[in-house]
């Protein structure tokens, strides 16, 4: 307790938010340690983490500090970043974020602490807006089917271009050709993508014929990057005629006036949503989309949500087919996509709802005509346009006097885009103005006194006739509705009711950490210095991302043991793809480009045969041993029959069974004595930082995913970011970019140089708050949860896999195989029944059929540990009701589970009472989170695949022929 005589030093708190962050108070660690048998948390730690890898020193990192230091830090770094007129374009466009959206979903925990919705039924809400988001994107490109949200348009199209070689069985050709006026990073990112594949990526004029060779796909950019606009249709046609598949990249907004792609024949079409509201961000998070044609929807990569009915015939949503795919295919995935862009494809389509099709329209054409305005203004100067038609993007012929134009306009606050052979681009957008327009005028002109009015009066539309969009779309009420703040509001406020997110109670997801994601993390997110920056602005107008970048790259190499970092992946898989690209550029510049075999343990990932498959690796399994295990014989014998050949293993550390492996340095060994690398998935990273180190023990590469140790929310579904930090050997690896001035040298992976930049700003602070010392106690107190959890539940529920003394790392497997042979009580049962206990349900089967993993991460209390632990003995004691047969399984409360409001008002006649079906345990009188549905009915869903807002007639044909089959 403090008085009058503490010293100022005691006083000044700033380790206080460690104390914030981290849940179990140190009182409270002892009756947890006594619950798990151990005397003190030292030795708790020195029996779970092998000796041998354990770090000889602190990390070198400072801190920690207070939140208002972190803060002030942040403001400066802010501060020193220059925000200009972004009409730079190239697929970034300056937007205006309704203030009732940014408030209310991408500043509300509410909507960016949920987790993915593959528990559908507590999910409800942030199902809606993803299908949303997918009427939209279907509305406007007018196709038939669309995916829930993909990371940036350029791996958007990457992903497009293995879509039509995996569908087009016409074509025998490996050529895909993409337009010379499609957006330079896409070009950049689809090479990459192409070469370990075997695609030969050809950049030409689609409408000036394809390669007589013939080619597998074409990608034509409508609007074009230098802002022409041309029908694609002639390319399309030539692209059919060839055997190809035709992509079309295009402009959402644009669409609203354009003749969409679907109509003139396209295959696929994919972009980028930003421009609906998403602010920049230096380049991310930004929800790209994809859309295509039915008869493709099972390749289609990503999440998709559908609609389906629930257990009392009711709609319902869900994710539908092929989602997280890459678990059950592996190798033969048709994508590495683990992640969306949800919070983000949430506030687009939330954009849409908001402003409404007619909204949307006026939008569209003001920006045109500012366009149009400039134009004219441009032209009666004298200046050549390059192209007559376009929507919103000159590209103005400037030769010789480009630099100076260049100059005078960023002297004036403007950025314009540099083609670099004296073309520059200009790119209005929603934020332009009548000043804005005088103003570049003025920096071509030297007048800043033009009649912008007299302009518009002048200027015709640039928009040809034949392309002139005819068709209605937003037709569904949820775009007429919601366009006063009041219905926004409320409508908002809906959704969230009905979903579980972190806000809520704990989500024990294991391989997920669903940790605190704290408010003075977050709060920078939404400053304009970081928020309003364009991803191509020059490095002098970035110099506080800069310092941020450089500041997070030295702490990322602190943490892992690591020479050095990237941050241009923007997903965890994407991070693995960097990395194993990484590793196969060394073997190849090392003249032994014939190692291609990635060696990958029988329990790891999904995304890791799928990540490498895509680097061009050929997968070959190392079996696990009865105590889950890598299988060190099995690894010598792959090792050895595989020596010439081996490119790399991946193993996940501590592993994806929850344990720390004994092995680890011996199976980095092992791989290195016949010269493969290795890389260590960094999901599991949260067990490890301040105690051991990847770098240290064997790791040559490792992905870091900072939507989980580094304290990025989830969002419903991503955003997520996958840095990778390397040894020393692999740096020049590292993906590169073309507007970025790295050394690196290899292909990029994402759109932008620093992928989801602008939200790199809440891990700097998540370590900055914490420092070494903070960070390696949140690991410590993340162990002793987990093996709290496995204690209390050991009696109840088999822990699946153990290291030394029974020790688990920060997660625990429990085994229901036992409970569903005896009852026939499944793995989903008690999931939905954690339900109606308050909780969103552990990792089901996952990495092991029938089992749940718990991972508790280090923030949460104790008494929400205990909670969750007496919701589990709880569902125990259910389960032995029908074990007894007191109760059969079908009529129990663990089968109709979860239970909604409207279960207690029907007719009852189930053998237990209203009271066990909502109030399981007597503290849920208060403040119950409620299932808007009961339980969904996944086979319906995909019978009766609907992923559009269907008209209400829909709904209730659907619920008929529910009934009708029951």
């Amino acid at each position: 307790m403090s008085d009058s005589r503490t010293p100022l030093d005691a006083l000044e708190a700033h380790d206080e938010f460690i104390a914030r962050h981290i849940g179990p108070r140190g009182a409270e660690h002892q009756s947890m340690l006594d619950a798990i048998g151990k005397d003190s948390l030292d030795a708790l730690i020195d029996r779970a983490v092998p000796a041998d890898i354990r770090a000889e020193r602190a990390l070198p990192l400072e801190g920690p500090v207070s939140e208002a230091e972190a803060l002030a830090e942040l403001e400066a770094m802010a501060a020193r970043n220059t925000v200009k007129r972004p009409f730079i374009g190239a697929g970034y466009y300056g937007t205006h974020t309704p203030t009732v959206i940014q408030r209310n979903v991408l500043e509300n925990p509410g909507w960016y602490t949920a987790y993915t919705p593959y528990q559908p039924e507590i999910s409800q809400g942030r199902l809606e807006a993803l299908l949303n988001f997918q009427t939209m994107v279907m509305d406007l490109t007018a196709m038939e089917i669309a995916n829930a949200s993909l990371l940036d348009e350029a791996t958007a199209a990457a992903e497009a271009m293995t879509l039509c070689q995996r569908v087009n069985r016409r074509s025998k050709s490996n050529v895909f050709v993409i337009d010379a006026n499609a957006h330079p990073q896409t070009i950049d990112v689809l090479r990459g993508r192409a070469e370990p594949l075997g695609i030969e990526l050809v950049v030409a004029d689609p409408a000036s014929g394809l390669p007589e060779e013939g080619c597998f796909g074409v990608l034509i950019q409508y609007p074009g990057t230098d802002g022409a606009v041309v029908d694609p249709s002639p390319a399309i046609r030539a692209a059919h005629d060839a055997g190809a598949l035709a992509v079309v990249a295009t402009d959402l907004l644009a669409l609203t006036l354009l003749t969409p792609p679907g109509e003139l024949g396209a295959d696929v079409v994919v972009g980028s949503a930003q421009r609906f509201g998403v602010p920049l961000f230096f380049g991310g998070p930004h929800a790209a989309f994809m859309a295509t044609r039915d008869k493709h929807k099972r390749a289609l990569p990503g999440r998709l949500v559908g609609v389906s009915v629930d257990s009392h015939g009711d709609p319902a949503y869900r994710l539908a087919l092929q989602t997280r795919e890459q678990h059950i295919r592996r190798e033969k995935a048709t994508s590495n996509i683990c992640t969306a862009q949800a919070l983000l494809a949430v506030i687009a389509a939330m954009y849409a709802v908001y402003h409404g099709p007619r909204g949307l329209e006026r939008i569209a054409w003001r920006v045109h005509r500012l366009t149009a305005a400039l134009a004219q203004g441009l032209t009666d100067a004298g200046w050549r346009l390059a192209g007559e038609a376009f929507f919103d993007t000159l590209t103005v012929e400037a030769g010789e006097r480009a630099a100076a134009c260049l100059e005078a306009a960023d002297a004036a606050g403007y950025n314009l885009r540099d083609f670099g052979d004296g073309r520059i681009g200009i790119a209005l957008d929603e934020t332009a103005t009548r000043e804005d327009v005088a103003a570049v005028l003025g920096a071509f002109t030297g007048d800043d006194g033009v009649d912008v009015e007299a302009l518009d009066r002048a200027a015709d539309s640039a928009l040809p006739a034949a392309l002139a969009r005819r068709s209605d779309y937003l037709t569904h009420p949820v775009f007429n509705t919601h366009h006063s703040e009041t219905e926004m509001l409320r409508y908002l406020r809906r959704l969230g009711d009905y979903d579980l997110a972190l806000d809520r109670a704990m989500i024990p997801l294991g391989s997920c950490t669903m940790k605190l994601n704290a408010t003075t993390e977050m709060l920078p997110v939404s400053w304009r210095g970081f928020s309003g920056i364009h991803p191509f602005a020059s490095a002098k107008q970035a110099a506080g991302y800069r310092e941020l970048f450089a500041d997070l790259e030295r702490m990322l190499c602190a943490i892992t043991g690591y020479e050095a970092v990237s941050l241009q992946p923007n997903a965890g898989a994407q991070g693995e793809y960097a990395g194993l690209h990484a590793i196969r550029a060394y073997h190849h510049d090392r003249g032994e480009s014939q190692r291609d075999v990635c060696l990958i343990p029988s329990s790891a990932h999904g995304t890791n045969p799928a990540s490498a498959q895509m680097a061009g690796m050929r997968v070959v399994v190392v079996h696990c041993d009865a105590d889950g295990n890598i299988d060190i014989d099995d690894l010598r014998a792959k090792t050895a029959e595989h020596s010439e050949r081996l490119a790399a293993i991946m193993i996940t550390y501590p592993s994806t069974h929850g344990v720390f492996e004994a092995t680890v340095r011996e199976v980095c060994d092992i791989v290195h004595e016949h010269g493969g690398q290795v890389y260590i998935d960094g999901a599991n990273l949260n067990a490890m930082v301040g105690l051991t180190r990847p770098g240290d023990f064997g790791g040559d590469v490792s992905h870091v995913n900072l939507h989980k140790t580094f304290c990025i929310p989830h969002g419903g579904g991503g955003p997520g970011v996958g840095p990778i930090g390397v040894r020393a050997h692999l740096a020049p690896y590292l993906p590169g970019h073309r507007y970025s001035d790295s050394d690196a040298g290899a292909p990029a992976v994402a759109a932008a140089p620093w992928g989801s930049a602008g939200i790199l700003p809440i891990s700097w602070a998540y370590i900055r708050l914490m420092g070494a010392e903070g960070l390696t106690e949140a690991t410590r107190v993340a162990i002793l949860n987990a093996n709290y959890i496995a204690a209390r539940l050991r009696d109840h529920y088999p822990v699946l896999y153990t290291g030394a003394d029974g020790l688990v790392a920060h997660e625990c497997i429990i085994d229901l195989r036992p409970i569903k042979e005896e009852t026939g009580v499944t793995v989903d049962d008690v999931a939905k029944r954690l339900i109606d206990y308050g909780f969103h349900a552990p990792t089901m089967s996952f990495p092991v059929a029938g089992t749940l993993m718990i991972e508790p991460t280090e923030s949460e209390p104790l008494a929400e540990l205990d909670r969750f632990c007496d919701a589990m003995i709880a569902i125990r004691e259910e389960i032995r009701a029908v074990a007894d047969g007191r109760v059969p399984v079908d009529e129990s409360p663990l089968r109709h589970a979860p239970h909604t409001a409207a279960d207690l008002v029907s007719e009852w006649d189930r053998p237990y009472d209203r009271e066990t079906a909502v109030f399981p345990l007597p503290d849920q009188r208060h403040g119950k989170y409620w299932s808007p549905v009961g339980r969904v009915d996944n086979v319906y869903g995909d019978r009766n695949l609907v992923c559009a807002c269907p008209p209400m007639e829909d709904y209730m044909d659907a619920a008929e022929k529910k009934g009708a089959r029951a």
